[in-house]
């Protein structure tokens, strides 16, 4: 994802939560997707997907059981 279009996203996602330590990051060697993460902590992927001339980002979250019992 081009730097405009992260930004974009992380100024609305930091919007949407109401979480301004929410951050998305580039990734490595990868065009089509990017990081989310909250501080330091990595939470889930940004997937760019471009069909018949639509564009939109899915998030992608896994949450492990381990996580629920903190």
């Amino acid at each position: 994802m081009k730097r405009d279009e992260i930004t974009k996203l992380e100024a609305y996602l930091r919007k949407k939560f109401e979480l301004p330590k929410i951050g998305v990051r580039a990734r490595p060697q990868k065009d089509d997707s990017a990081e989310v993460y909250i501080g330091d902590e990595f939470i889930g992927v940004l997937f760019r997907d471009e069909e018949d001339g639509d564009l939109s980002w899915n998030f992608q979250m896994a949450i492990l059981e381990f996580d629920l019992e903190e």
